[in-house]
């Protein structure tokens, strides 16, 4: 059933490899300016660092709420890069910290993909490519969600930045051993971002935020594509990738749509051609569509829906993890509808 009038107000949270931004909405009007924070949350030996999320939630949260004249939240949206193989912690401490800290009563903890997808797509079947850093696809027929890669930087994230970035600087150290696929091109720029090559593995193995050095690189790459083959050759193999988890997530029937949403499709041309090609061969049945808004966004509609029963995204544990607080003060976990 649904409410009778708007609720108070909502919030919603995006937190990913580059920080945190959290907006607070009053009848689905996005509130001032949404405050950020430049610190990724931290991952621990349970996954995500529940604590370390409200340290940087909390007090952007508060002076949101309290500029806004807003004492009551309806329904708060956490939108997490890392939930759904990293999210056990979330999943068991934010609920009771978030109704302690902040009286809040609906809350839901969404993949970083969900939130880019609702906030890409809507309420509509399709797939959402979302890349930056790292590379994830998922797709929903609107009955269950299906995901492909977002496997980190060892493991995939193939075609995202800090693999175009390992390949770029890959090509580079060819070139100064003089094997083959090498890149002069490419290695003078990673002279030119990091110094000699022979000291190149002093600069990455130590650091903490690997991927995102790696994926600094990424750009060099395009801007070398034009006139270097190597180059050219990377974000092709990125643009089949990423086109290859696009299509194995993506509905089998009906008219899906396709987004692609992140930083890193501002590398345009170099990389988009080839993607534009790569779609479509490999999902002919598919429209693509420019995204109408960020995660951050997407976690909006989350909440709002949320706060208002109206939430009809499919309910899953490690995409989607719905918790309410019924009267008499029992809580409710709703992973299927």
């Amino acid at each position: 059933m649904t409410r009778a009038g708007p609720p108070p107000g909502v919030l919603a949270v995006d937190s990913g490899g580059s920080g945190l931004r959290v907006a607070l909405a009053v009848r689905g009007e996005v509130q001032g300016v949404p405050l950020a924070s430049k610190e990724p949350v931290r991952t621990g030996p349970r996954g995500i660092d529940a604590g370390h999320l409200l340290e940087q939630l909390l007090p952007p949260a508060r002076r949101l709420m309290t500029d806004a004249g807003v004492g009551e939240l309806g329904a708060v949206a956490v939108g997490a890069a890392g939930l759904a193989t990293l999210g056990d912690e979330l999943r068991t401490e934010l609920p009771s910290a978030l109704e302690r800290e902040l009286g809040v009563t609906r809350l839901a903890l969404a993949a970083d993909a969900v939130t880019a997808y609702m906030g890409a797509l809507g309420r509509r079947p399709g797939v959402v490519v979302a890349a930056g850093t790292g590379m994830i696809a998922v797709g929903t027929d609107l009955e269950s969600w299906r995901r492909a890669d977002g496997w980190g930087h060892l493991l995939g994230d193939c075609g995202g930045g800090a693999w175009i970035g390992r390949a770029g600087l890959d090509a580079a150290v060819r070139a100064f051993d003089g094997r083959r696929g090498g890149s002069a091109a490419l290695q003078a720029r990673a002279e030119e971002m990091f110094g000699p090559i022979p000291g190149l593995p002093g600069k990455l193995y130590p650091r903490t935020d690997r991927p995102a050095v790696l994926a600094a690189f990424a750009p060099e790459v395009a801007a070398c594509a034009e006139s270097d083959q190597v180059a050219a050759d990377i974000l092709r193999s990125a643009a089949r990738s990423i086109a290859e988890s696009a299509a194995a997530v993506c509905p089998p029937s009906g008219e899906p749509q396709i987004a692609l949403t992140g930083g890193l499709f501002k590398m345009g041309a170099p990389l988009l051609v080839p993607l534009t090609e790569e779609l479509a061969e490999q999902l002919p049945q598919a429209r693509q569509v420019p995204p109408a808004g960020d995660p951050l966004h997407g976690a909006v509609l989350i909440a709002v829906d949320l706060a208002n029963d109206e939430l009809t995204l499919p309910r899953d544990r490690r995409m989607l993890h719905v918790v309410t607080k019924e009267a008499g003060g029992q809580s409710r976990h709703t992973d299927h509808l």
